[in-house]
């Protein structure tokens, strides 16, 4: 039967959530639909017992394809490896700690078939530690026409796009090696598309501040954001793209910037300042025509990254941190989901990717 969509599942040092990500791509499927979906999940010489676990698994079920790479060779790089072997007409990158909520392939199966798009968008939930559920703060811009200015704000991963595989190899789109590696990707991935749809469902669970992930690891690794964006600003100018493209992807780039810059659990805060610099030698070097910093205090941030003063973004960041702290102090703390599984346990090593 013909193979719809292939799912790539890159695993490294997820052993306490392997299986409840692996159990989720294939729950409820009738065994028509069952058939239109293959599971790919390359083992990225992980240093725990994913590998055994997945060798397992699919002895086990027999519907896992599992790709042992020899060393490790970071996400993007296990993501084009699973791609190199997909046989889908779509794929869905999935993150080895994250989960499909129940219903979420056939959602994406059908809309698919209805609508064949070159790239589908679905939301997602960010899900803590504790259970807790958060809609995502881009999500909202799912919401309504198929716009793309408005959908390149929303959260720039692979795994919120299912995408089809001939569209990739025609426009030559891989993941770089590197922290990062979604920016000079899914971006593109977004612009080059022909026929872009939406599907305003929530399709993927989000694990944050999980030990071990990327987003929750300190460390001067968070600096390859500027190569990844200098990329993306490399394939833009190949691709021609409008003026307005041009200032729409600036404003994305320095307000994602100054939120990792501002993450104590990306950038200590002694390499802040140096993480600043970058930012203003970027913003020098990118500045398109016809930008107008946005409005507001992401507005003033930007335009303290403009005259290059740390000593200002500092200081005002100070102040809003202060603000906010002396606010969730008056805030009730939310209630946890009861929907959502008590999390797996963490697994006590340092994902390298």
């Amino acid at each position: 039967m013909h193979v719809l969509l292939t799912v790539v599942v890159p695993v490294y040092a997820v052993e306490g959530y392997l299986y409840q990500c692996l159990e989720s791509l294939r729950a409820g499927l009738t065994a028509e639909e069952n058939a239109l979906v293959e599971v790919i999940a390359v083992d990225d010489a992980s240093p725990d017992a994913c590998g055994a676990m997945l060798d397992g698994y699919a002895a086990r079920h027999g519907d896992l394809r599992v790709l042992h790479l020899p060393g490790n060779v970071g996400l993007g790089l296990a993501r084009n490896a699973g791609l190199a072997e997909a046989r889908g007409e779509y794929v869905w990158f999935v993150d080895s700690d994250d989960w499909l909520p129940s219903g979420s392939v056939r959602a994406v199966l059908e809309r698919l078939r209805e609508t064949e798009p070159d790239v589908l968008l679905v939301d997602h939930l960010r899900v803590h530690e504790n259970g807790r559920l958060q809609t995502d703060a881009s999500s909202p811009l799912l919401a309504g026409s198929v716009d793309l200015s408005r959908l390149l704000g929303v959260q720039h991963t692979a795994w919120n796009r299912v995408m089809r595989r001939e569209f990739l190899a025609k426009h030559e789109l891989r993941f770089p090696a590197g922290w990062y590696e979604d920016v000079p990707f899914s971006n593109p991935v977004l612009i080059a598309a022909e026929r872009l749809d939406v599907l305003n469902r929530v399709c993927y669970h989000y694990r944050v501040g999980r030990f071990g992930a990327i987003t929750a690891t300190c460390g001067d690794r968070h600096f390859e954001a500027f190569e990844q964006w200098d990329r993306l600003h490399a394939w833009l100018a190949a691709a021609g793209v409008t003026p307005a493209l041009k200032v729409r992807m600036f404003t994305l780039m320095i307000s994602h910037l100054l939120v990792v810059a501002g993450n104590e659990s990306r950038v200590h805060p002694s390499r802040r300042r140096a993480y600043f610099r970058r930012i203003a030698a970027l913003y020098r070097r990118h500045r398109p025509d016809g930008y107008l910093p946005p409005a507001g205090t992401p507005g003033l941030k930007h335009r303290l990254v403009a005259a290059n003063s740390y000593t200002m973004y500092a200081a005002l960041r100070t102040g809003y941190r202060v603000a906010g702290l002396r606010r969730r102090s008056t805030e009730r703390t939310p209630a946890v989901s009861t929907e959502v599984p008590a999390p797996p346990r963490a697994v006590q090593s340092t994902s390298l990717r």
